[in-house]
């Protein structure tokens, strides 16, 4: 009977944690958070320092799709403000 050839075998070692780069993990990451945060369908999605940039925002992905539910939380007040689609 024949013998099989013997042969290594070489094992890559993967990087560290520490190692790598944190845009590798832009998903664990915690967006920097303003006090006004706009959120569509309650998930946020950007936050902004100013009231009125958040509701221009706001406002227009409101008129470029009525369906979803738009508002602006004020993360100091505790407090929701929904946004409106204009009047037509």
């Amino acid at each position: 009977m024949a013998t099989r050839p013997t042969g290594t075998i070489s094992v890559k070692r993967s990087a560290s944690v520490e190692d790598l780069d944190d845009d590798m993990f832009s998903q664990r990451r915690r967006p920097d958070m303003k006090r006004f945060r706009l959120q569509i369908d309650r998930q946020t999605k950007s936050s902004y320092d100013a009231l009125e940039d958040a509701q221009a925002a706001g406002l227009a992905i409101k008129t470029a799709h009525p369906v979803v539910q738009v508002s602006i939380y004020d993360s100091t007040a505790g407090e929701t403000h929904m946004v409106e689609a204009p009047k037509a």
